[in-house]
Order: structure tokens, then C-alpha cells, then sequence
């Protein structure tokens, strides 16, 4: 078998870079790879844990345990903010992921990270608006997909009939 080889500290800055390129470009395992590259270098290094997370929810569609893997991530960020914000950008992605799906709960996600960003919006800092901006665009997606409505026990029931 293989053995990792391990980043030098001094190319961490240019790795993250790096990783950032590949999520540009649609490939978010080689983003993944590379932070968890970083992080085994500096294991503190928290613009690396934020890459990771973002690398892990751009593969909600593709893989299954990503939002897992995600959310492990997410509770191991230092910051408050960071933590709310990075809350409602899993919950954002995972309802996209679900309208794309055709699949039930997008209304209760999106509703989920339209509560995290209200969180996070209390906790910003000064000339952050980052949260009222992915709030705002949760608000314009529900008005997109009027068809996105609560899940309810009567509608639960009739989905298990067809």
C-alpha cells in the first residue's frame, strides 16, 4: 500500500490556493484532498477547515456520507460565526441537493439555514454581510419553487402510497 507524503509547512498558503482552483473548477475531491493534506501539516489551520467543509458540501449530490463528513468538520471550527454561517451553508446545499433529487425536506432545509444565517447575521462581524446575502438568496430560491412547501404527516402518507 501507499503512504501519504506529507506538505511541507512553508507551501500551505499556495496548497490552499490551490485547493480553492479546484473547487472553481468543479472538482472537489482534489480541493478535499489537498486540505486534508494541509491539515495533517497544521492541524489548527482553520482557512483549511472551511475549504474542506466547502469541498465536502460541493459533493452532496455525488456522495452520500459528504454532509456527514461535513458536518464533522463543521463542529470542529473555533468560531461562533464561522459555526452558524458554515451551518446554513450545509443546510443551503443540502436542500439544493434535494430539489435536485426531486427528494422530500428542501423547504425544511432551506428554512434551517435561513435560521442559521439569522444566527450567524447576530454574531457577524463589523461590514459583514455575508449572511444577509445567503439568507436573501434562500428567500429568492423558496419564490423560485413555489412547489417547495413543509413537509406534513398527510403528505409523508401520500408520497409512501405511490
Amino acid at each position: 500500500m501507499y503512504t501519504l507524503k506529507p506538505l511541507h509547512r512553508d507551501t500551505v498558503d499556495r496548497a490552499l490556493a490551490k485547493a480553492e482552483r479546484y473547487r472553481l473548477l468543479n472538482e472537489p475531491e482534489e480541493a478535499e484532498s489537498i486540505c486534508l493534506d494541509v491539515l495533517q501539516v497544521d492541524p489548527r489551520n482553520q482557512t483549511a477547515r472551511v475549504a474542506l467543509l466547502l469541498s465536502m458540501s460541493d459533493q452532496f449530490l455525488q456522495d452520500p456520507q459528504a454532509y456527514n463528513r461535513a458536518l464533522d468538520v463543521l463542529g470542529s471550527l473555533t468560531n461562533e460565526y464561522d459555526r452558524a454561517y458554515y451551518a446554513g451553508i450545509i443546510a443551503e446545499r443540502r436542500a439544493k441537493a434535494q430539489v435536485t433529487r426531486r427528494g422530500n425536506g428542501a423547504y425544511e432545509w432551506l428554512t434551517d439555514a435561513m435560521t442559521c444565517f439569522e444566527r450567524a447575521e447576530a454574531l457577524r462581524p463589523a461590514g459583514n454581510d455575508d449572511a444577509v446575502v445567503r439568507w436573501n438568496a434562500c428567500v429568492r430560491f423558496l419564490q423560485r419553487h413555489p412547489e417547495l412547501r413543509p413537509v406534513t404527516e398527510e403528505t409523508q402518507e401520500i408520497e409512501m402510497l405511490e
